[in-house]
Parts: structure tokens; C-alpha cells; sequence
């Protein structure tokens, strides 16, 4: 079995992108998936709340061809491997010249694919070679979005890229969605706001998914304390809309088996 590749990207920041991609990971990991998790936002958010070892080799180091993907992988128990991100990452839309310079994560992670059942792959808030090369390599996309204005604005500018993808690096790129992040039930904006996603997401050729992740502390706790949502608080409300989506998009991407 080849593992599935899904990207999380969103252009605009502050949507929850990296939560979800490490949600994710380690909700599949729960659900008895071998999963990988890649960080490539310079910002480096996942390498720091997982409790990466920021001193060994990084993803930086595999795009720059120094090391493989193998040795950059840090193993772990009861979670998702993973492979942190670097500072340096942000040079790499000056470093990378090669013409084939798109599909250098694509070469690069082929060796892990029959390791897992799933890589996922956060990305950083814009729309540079480094979201390009994580959507050159995928097989399924996720945005995450809040329900505000800007967020949905931002998924319309992504589109034009991936359909940019679709046409010269990766035909068979398929959007698995879109989920709102950091939303609040109670506010008529956000019902409003949630109703375009919607029909956003109908515009684009996807769906909304029905599970929703709430507002939460929990959330920023668990970062703090270098753990995932399921460790830290598995009884939250986080926890569970993270849980619920994790089995949601199994279920709609026909991947339960």
C-alpha cells in the first residue's frame, strides 16, 4: 500500500492550519494508521508544540538535498513520526532553481510511501515553492478556514493555484474539503459565514464538512505543554470535534478500510 499524501494550506494565517495538520496526524495514529507528519511552515509550530528534536536533521535538510527523508525522520511511539521544520525553510524560494524544483518533496518522500498509511503535510501560510511542492506531491488537500470573510477569500486565491497544479505538476490533486476552525455556534455571523463556506465549497468542486472544530483554550494549552489534544485534554471539546473529524474524513475519503 502506497501512503496518501494531504496537505493542509490555507494563504491566510490564523485559521487553525497547523492544529489540524498535527490534529490529524495523531487522530489517525489513534485510529491505527501508521502516519507521518512533515512540517514545512518556517514558523516551525508543529516542530515546537510536538516536542520535535530541534537539533537533528530537519525538512530543510531533505529539500536541499543533504540528507534522505529517512534519516530526518524522527520515530515515535503512540504518535506520528515526524520530520520539523527548519527557519531556513523560508530560503527556499530563492535556493531552489532547478527546473524540476516543484517536485523535489515529491522525489524526496517517495522512499517513506510504503512505510505509512498516511503522510500529512503542513504548509505555510502562502503560496510560495514550499506549498507547491507539498501540493505537487499530494494525493488529497484540506483547507482549513474559520468562518470570516478574509479566511474565504484566502481559499479563493488558493484555488487558483491548485488549479495551476492540477494543470502542470499534479493532475490528479483532489480537494478533501473544507473544515471550519475556531467557530462559534452561538454567533450569527458564524452561522452566516459557515453557509458561504458552503456554497464556497461547492464553487470549488468539494464539500464542508459537518464536523466542526469549536473555540477552544484546550487548544493553546496543549501546544504550551508540547502535546497533542488527545494527551492533553482527551475529554475536551477540541478532542472530540478533532476525533469526530478525523473519523469524518476517513469515512468521506473512503480510506476506513
Amino acid at each position: 500500500m502506497q501512503a496518501k499524501i494531504i496537505v493542509t494550506a490555507n494563504q491566510k494565517g490564523g485559521v487553525g492550519k497547523s492544529t489540524t495538520a498535527e490534529a490529524l496526524a495523531e487522530g489517525l495514529t489513534i485510529k491505527g494508521k501508521k502516519t507521518l507528519l512533515i512540517d514545512l511552515d518556517p514558523q516551525r509550530s508543529i516542530t515546537l508544540t510536538s516536542g520535535a528534536d530541534t537539533t537533528k536533521p530537519n525538512a530543510y535538510d531533505v529539500l536541499t538535498g543533504r540528507i534522505n527523508a529517512q534519516e530526518a525522520t524522527q520515530y515515535r511511539t503512540q504518535q506520528a513520526d515526524i520530520i520539523p521544520a527548519s527557519k531556513n525553510l523560508v530560503r527556499l524560494d530563492v535556493e531552489l532553481t532547478a527546473t524540476d524544483k516543484e517536485y523535489r518533496l515529491k522525489e524526496k518522500i517517495t522512499p517513506l510511501l510504503s512505510s505509512y498509511d498516511f503522510i500529512i503535510i503542513d504548509t505555510p501560510p502562502a503560496l510560495g515553492i514550499l506549498t507547491i511542492n507539498a501540493l505537487t506531491a499530494a494525493t488529497g488537500l484540506i483547507i482549513p478556514a474559520q468562518a470570516d470573510l478574509y479566511s474565504l477569500q484566502g481559499i479563493g486565491q488558493l484555488y487558483d493555484t491548485i488549479e495551476v497544479i492540477r494543470a502542470y505538476t499534479n493532475q490528479s490533486l483532489t480537494l478533501n474539503g473544507i473544515l471550519l476552525t475556531r467557530h462559534n455556534s452561538r454567533s450569527v455571523l458564524s452561522r452566516d459565514m459557515a453557509e458561504t463556506a458552503a456554497n464556497t465549497a461547492t464553487q470549488i468542486g468539494t464539500f464542508l464538512y459537518d464536523t466542526v472544530i469549536r473555540e477552544a483554550v484546550a487548544l493553546k494549552e496543549a501546544q504550551a505543554s508540547q502535546q497533542s489534544i488527545f494527551e492533553y485534554a482527551p475529554k475536551s471539546n477540541a478532542a472530540a470535534d478533532y476525533l469526530s473529524f478525523t473519523e469524518e474524513f476517513l469515512e468521506r475519503s473512503g480510506y476506513y478500510a
